[in-house]
């Protein structure tokens, strides 16, 4: 009989070891730079790799920055502000770098992703001390008091005897969304987080910055201020049934603030419109009228 194994015969390897070359490497984590206008410059780091693409530092988050920066006594000096979706989270740096009152950096609550977000934070010897600036998960459309910002000042407690109101849903004076509106399965709940959150003042505004990657894919983009103008689908199905003082509270305005195009594309092998692909376009949304004199009904 022979005293050859079964393994042997058949090669003599373990039949349930992977090839050596199976899994790829993890990609490591990468840096990039921003110079500043006032010609301080950001260190990033950027995610290994990540589905969401908070891999890359995208351009409307560059020209974002840049316009935040040129606008900061305006936009930022004194505000709070809140980013949604930040990747690297560079506008939100630059508003903490540029007088915001408190700077609330969010994205997907990914770990990797929120832990780079703090690592860029912490990392930042620019920002003043203390920063106001912090970081979080945040799922579009969840609820919004999972937002309280815990580098909001703490307000001086009162000396009335009367019973303290609950910490409502936080609201902020600026909201920053750098190159989200790819993600059209996410328009409702973007829109909705937006609604919840920003401040019902005439000055607030929410600047959208996007550029069409895919530019046979511009009008479902653009799709996303239809809806906002709209007030969004419940106020679209309440409109529909004739109850308008809910659709009106929602209404808001859009306008379109910004075009810049870029010297290069982003992806060069990608097919589509190549100037589409290299320009970026930047939104200024706010509350109607209609819908802040609902408000102070």
């Amino acid at each position: 009989m022979s005293t050859t194994s079964d393994d042997e015969e058949v090669g003599g390897g373990d039949l349930f070891q992977e090839p050596a070359d199976y899994y790829q490497p993890e990609k490591q984590p990468t840096f990039v730079t921003h110079r500043m206008l006032n010609g301080e410059e950001l260190h990033l780091r950027l995610v290994g790799h990540n589905p969401l693409w908070g891999h890359l530092l995208w351009n409307a988050g560059r020209i974002l920055a840049a316009y935040l920066e040129t606008h900061s006594r305006h936009l930022i000096h004194n505000k709070s502000v809140l980013e949604l979706g930040a990747g690297a989270g560079l506008p939100a740096l630059t508003c903490a770098l540029n007088g915001a009152a408190s700077v609330f950096v969010t994205d997907y609550p990914d770990p990797e992703l929120i832990e780079n977000l703090h690592y860029n934070i912490e990392h930042c010897p620019l920002l003043p001390d203390p920063p106001r600036i912090t970081a979080k998960g945040y799922l579009w459309g969840a609820p919004t008091t999972l937002l309280n910002n815990p580098s909001t000042p703490t307000p001086i407690p009162s000396t009335s005897t009367a019973p303290a109101a609950a910490a409502g849903p936080p609201t902020y004076d600026l909201l920053i969304l750098a190159d989200l509106l790819f993600n059209h399965s996410e328009h409702a709940a973007l829109l909705t987080t937006l609604q919840q959150t920003l401040a019902r003042t005439a000055s607030a505004q929410a600047l959208v910055f996007f550029t069409p990657y895919r530019p046979w894919l511009l009008e479902k983009d653009l799709a996303f201020f239809d809806l906002v103008r709209r007030g969004g689908v419940e106020a679209e199905e309440e409109e529909e049934e004739g109850k308008t003082k809910t659709s009106m509270k929602m209404k808001m305005t859009v306008e379109k603030i910004y075009e810049k195009v870029m010297e290069k594309v982003m992806f060069e092998e990608d097919p589509g419109d190549e100037l589409l692909r290299r320009t970026v376009f930047g939104y200024s949304i706010k509350w109607s009228t209609e819908a802040l004199g609902q408000e102070q009904e």
